[in-house]
């Protein structure tokens, strides 16, 4: 086991990695961005070029430069101090520096010179809320000093660095004289207003720009766009142009099928107690419920949506889910109001739909896909319907007869009973915060059909199950040590995220003796598995004694390892000792033999599932292991 207190080698992040650090820091890097852009800029334009740098702090391409992709052994990680976060903050830092420095003749300007392309906000300025007398003396202070000046107080007081670690940043970042950036930046009188709202471009307030301006532009744009059309009328007519559409029915044109599927009385409703007998018990068991359910008018609006929304029609889809028109009359689930929405769910055999609009008028209307085919009770048990400020209400399954609220991060503490309306709906419970410290995770257990099964909103319109057990033997979590697993765990479920996730399982594939007397680790494997089925994701964890939360040792992605059809997974770690020594660390599932290792001044094996190797700080390793059979595998990657 590692002393509190021993450091792991932090080692450059893949995409994904950088992906997660962003989602989980981004508030924080964003003010970073916003303190070192030049005031002069702007509050207006800090808010959205602060926004658009930490966005495009992401690297290119779908993989980086951390062992695990080059099948390297990556080391333990987690918190302010990781690779992830340390690499993206610092190319925050270098695109912020750049955007302060002047356009000229003599060169192309810069990517971060320019304003942002995206996020764009149309007909608003935005910026962070007022401060006082002595926000504004801090703000006034910071605008009399240059880019790296600004980085160097932000380093100091925002990201707590010491002096050394400053400089180091700083000259990482590109500034040609850290030392007198250091010496300029000086010492403000108190470093914690930088946290304070004044600073803060996620807090924002909005008002108008120029309407009459924004009027006279709107007329030339509407002008220029009427003139457009004629143009391409005239191109498009008999003997020129672009010709004609062929067989292709005029717009709007619907079969006998489809015009069926635009009729609300067309609607399949189940029977209450139709998944009482049914032999398969899915949303297609679910019966129509909502006090909305009769209203032909809304039904009516959300099929035309569903059919051809329109551009104002925010429209959003899990991987892999087709976003077109039902093929005909679709069964309704749910038709109410929900908080301050109007919430239609739809099941059409391949899909849920949720179409939502405001309590009054039908602006701003939403419609979410998600693709549910296969669903049996285990995975339709819950459907979202709303997400109100963080809080999130579900719709659950007719056969669910109670619900309780359990923080997975609590695997000790007794869950939080919920009270169900008679229609199924939850009250709004916290979900899980997309970004921000792991400080808590929701799930919701829903007890029903002879069984207690735990999902969690992973931030689509279907929850996620979460189980435990090997491959092909996944089970509810129920006991107190599979509670006790996902403690560990839960904190990596971001990673998963908007990704269609259908299932996730974890357990426990190895526990390895540590070398020099440090304890028993424990090797965790989870797999996501997705509706679509293609795209499942694979995390190995490594978890040293008597440490709160798991360390990710590998993933892998569209990989049948840990899986029912491929159950065995092979991962390792670089581990330092409380003396100080390195090692290489891989465990395998009991289908491994023998592991080797080798690479980076690293060479050994070991017999069984189970190897620790001697090894230099940072070496890049590569891990085999031969099967029961005689086969050779490689780890997970």
């Amino acid at each position: 086991m590692t002393a509190p207190d021993t450091a792991t080698r932090p080692l450059s992040p893949d995409v994904e990695q950088a992906e997660a650090a962003i989602v989980e820091h981004y508030p924080r890097l964003v003010r970073l961005a916003y303190l070192v852009l030049p005031p002069a800029l702007g509050r207006n334009r800090r808010v959205l070029t602060a926004h658009a740098l930490t966005q495009r702090a992401l690297p290119r391409g779908r993989r980086g430069t951390t062992p695990a992709a080059r099948g390297g052994v990556p080391g333990q990680r987690g918190g302010m101090g990781d690779s992830g976060y340390a690499y993206v903050r610092l190319r925050v830092l270098r695109a912020a520096l750049e955007a302060g420095v002047p356009l000229t003749f003599h060169a192309l300007p810069r990517r971060a010179q320019l304003p942002p392309a995206l996020p764009q906000v149309w007909g608003l300025r935005l910026f962070p809320r007022s401060g006082g007398a002595e926000e504004l003396a801090l703000d006034q202070w910071l605008a009399t000093l240059g880019g790296p000046g600004r980085a160097a107080c932000v380093l100091r007081a925002l990201e707590r660095l010491s002096g050394p670690e400053v400089l180091q940043v700083l000259d990482d970042a590109g500034v040609a004289d850290p030392a007198a950036a250091v010496a300029e930046s000086g010492d403000p009188a108190d470093d914690a207003l930088f946290a304070s709202p004044e600073f803060d471009p996620c807090v924002l307030q909005a008002r108008p720009t120029d309407l009459l301006r924004r009027r006279r532009l709107t007329r030339a744009a509407l002008a220029a766009g009427a003139a457009l059309a004629v143009c391409g009328a005239l191109l498009a007519l008999p003997g020129g142009g672009w010709g004609s559409d062929g067989p292709a029915a005029p717009p709007y044109a619907l079969n006998a099928a489809a015009e069926q599927a635009l009729d609300p009385g067309k609607l399949v409703r189940a029977a209450p107690t139709l998944w009482r007998t049914s032999s398969r018990t899915g949303f297609s068991t679910w019966p129509a419920r909502g006090d909305r359910a009769g209203d032909a008018e809304l039904l009516r609006r959300a099929l035309a949506v569903w059919a051809r929304p329109g551009s104002s029609v925010v429209v959003s889809a899990t991987p892999g889910t087709p976003t077109g028109p039902a093929m005909g009359p679709a069964q309704l689930l749910y038709a109410g109001a929900v908080d301050q929405a109007v919430v239609v769910l739809l099941y059409d055999g391949l899909r849920v739909v949720r179409y939502a609009e405001p309590r009054a008028g039908t602006t701003g209307a939403a419609l979410d896909f998600a693709r549910t085919d296969g669903a049996t009770a285990d995975t339709a048990a819950a459907l979202v319907l709303s997400r109100v400020d963080g809080n999130v209400r579900y719709l659950t399954a007719p056969w669910v007869t109670g619900a309780a609220l359990r923080d997975l991060l609590k695997a000790d503490a007794a869950p939080t009973a919920l009270k169900l309306t008679p229609e199924g709906v939850t009250p709004p419970v916290v979900g899980p915060a997309p970004g921000g410290s792991c400080t808590g995770w929701n799930a919701l257990a829903l007890t029903g059909a002879g069984a207690t099964r735990l999902i969690t909103d992973l931030g689509e319109l279907t929850p996620a199950r979460l189980t435990s057990g090997a491959p092909g033997a996944e089970r509810d979590v129920t006991e107190a040590a599979e509670l006790g697993d996902w403690q560990r765990i839960a904190c990596l479920l971001p990673s998963v995220r908007s990704h269609g996730v259908r299932t996730v399982n974890a357990w426990t594939y190895a526990k390895q003796p540590l070398p020099e007397g440090g304890g028993t680790a424990a090797w965790l494997c989870t797999r996501a598995e997705t509706w679509q089925g293609a795209a499942d994701r694979v995390q190995a964890q490594f978890l040293a004694p008597g440490a709160p939360l798991a360390a990710q040792a590998a993933r892998a992605e569209g990989t049948l390892a840990c899986g029912p059809r491929e159950p065995r997974v092979l991962a390792g770690v670089l581990w330092q000792s409380r003396a100080g020594q390195w090692y290489v660390l891989a465990a395998g599932s009991a289908q491994f033999a023998s592991l080797s290792a080798s690479g980076g001044g690293v060479s050994g094996s070991a017999n069984g599932n189970r190897l620790a190797v001697k090894a230099p700080a940072g070496a890049q390793v590569d891990l085999s292991g031969r099967l029961t059979d005689g086969s050779k595998a490689g780890s997970l990657r």
